[in-house]
């Protein structure tokens, strides 16, 4: 299983990410990335250090300048929301009369103008949609409202897509990431100090392991967060994998630490026999379980529904026998371990359990992945020398009733 692990050990950027894969990628992706056309955007990638360490430095140019602030840690993508230019100084008095602001339409149009691939736009999209999301619910503004300013849009334009091309290009068959640290302290902007991580990193990196390990400034960015969520399968250490291929994506500040973010690329192993290519993937499960004896049938159901509403992986109860011989139902609640502190309130607002247990483990699964296939909506599954496919109920049923023909004849 060829597997890709990012280590975020200095947070990550858009540029920085780009940089790492730019050196595990094929050498026609790379120039079909620097060859792109963007209006008013170039990008230039050149090998630097970073104390001693060589890597790729990219550098996106608007206009002919570049999106950096002063006084900002990795000088790379920031977006601008036009309410408050979070993490930089770069609201200058000459505010650049021939740059305007670009919303999500534009940014769209622009994606889908580009000379890449439909799976390499939806990417990018998603991407974009996840940094869109979290500027408006950060600024109460209805997505469509949020603005970038153009250095800081184009910027992200191309560090996504990008980023989204050379993913292609690389094939992983999953991507694992270590805990993002995403430094400390405060940034400057146009209206004022901000915290680090800035309120929109910190919406997009909800359910994702993050921490600081004291550095000061800000090290993860809207845009490095919203693609690390986007691609990343699992968060976690680096699994047993024998390594073929590494990159290294630097930064622009200089630290005590080496501003870097490193890729490594290669076969996963086996736990129990090492010597083995892993056939298939693992992962850990939390599973929240409470006996409840005070509840109605549509009670549950509600609560049930609630939880899976809430991004439980699974919810389902099974009949039990308490004490007094009383009738009741044990119900289990299984979620990825970040999630479950968040789903266990969920389960105390919605249950009248006044307890939940946790338990932890380990667990084999398929690699599972969905498409389209005229209109029907169809989940493969691989691994551990499993290769089937399934359609999704709902378009099946929806074809059949508009078919008029039996749920079987529409496969």
């Amino acid at each position: 299983m060829k597997t890709l692990y990012i280590e975020c050990n200095m947070g990550c950027a858009g540029d920085m990410l780009m940089g790492a894969l730019m050196e595990i990628a094929p050498e026609e992706t790379v120039r079909q990335l620097l060859d792109l056309q963007v209006p008013e955007a170039h990008i230039h990638a050149d090998k630097e250090q970073k104390c001693g360490i060589t890597g790729t430095k990219v550098r996106v140019h608007v206009h002919g300048e570049e999106e950096e602030s002063h006084d900002h840690n990795h000088g790379h993508e920031h977006h601008h929301h036009h309410d408050h230019e979070h993490g930089h100084e770069h609201h200058h008095d000459h505010e650049h009369e021939h740059h305007h602001h670009y919303g999500m339409l534009e940014i769209e149009h622009i994606i889908r103008d580009l000379p890449v691939s439909d799976k390499v736009k939806e990417n990018a999209l998603g991407v974009y949609k996840r940094i869109a999301e979290a500027e408006s619910k950060v600024h109460g503004k209805p997505v469509e409202e949020v603005h970038f300013h153009e250095v800081g849009a184009l910027d992200a334009v191309i560090d996504v897509t990008g980023c989204s091309l050379l993913m292609e290009a690389i094939g992983p068959d999953r991507v694992i990431v270590s805990p993002v640290n995403t430094g400390s302290g405060s940034v400057k902007c146009a209206h004022g100090i901000l915290p680090v991580p800035a309120p929109a990193t910190a919406e997009i990196l909800k359910g994702i392991p993050s921490y600081s390990d004291g550095t000061q400034g800000e090290l993860c960015t809207p845009t490095g967060a919203a693609l690390l969520a986007h691609f990343a399968g699992t968060f976690g250490p680096r699994p047993l994998m024998q390594v073929e291929q590494t990159g290294i994506g630097l930064g622009t500040k200089d630290f005590p630490k080496a501003n870097i973010l490193r890729v490594f690329l290669g076969e996963e192993m086996s736990a129990d026999n090492p010597s083995k290519p892993a056939d298939g993937l693992t992962d850990r499960v939390s599973e929240l379980s409470a006996n409840i004896d005070d509840m109605t049938g549509e009670e549950l159901g509600f609560a049930l529904e609630q939880l899976l509403d809430a991004g439980a992986l699974d919810v389902y109860y099974v009949p039990i026998v308490m004490k007094k011989s009383r009738p009741g139902v044990k119900l289990s609640v299984l979620c990825a371990p970040e999630e479950a502190d968040r789903l266990a309130r969920v389960m105390f607002r919605y249950t009248k359990t006044a307890g939940i247990r946790r338990q932890e483990f380990s667990r084999y699964v398929l690699d599972r992945r969905t498409e389209d296939d005229g209109g029907i909506t169809v989940k493969t599954y691989n691994g551990y020398g499993v290769n089937r496919s399934k359609a999704e109920y709902e378009d099946l049923a929806r074809r059949a009733r508009e078919t008029g023909k039996a749920l079987w004849e529409t496969e």
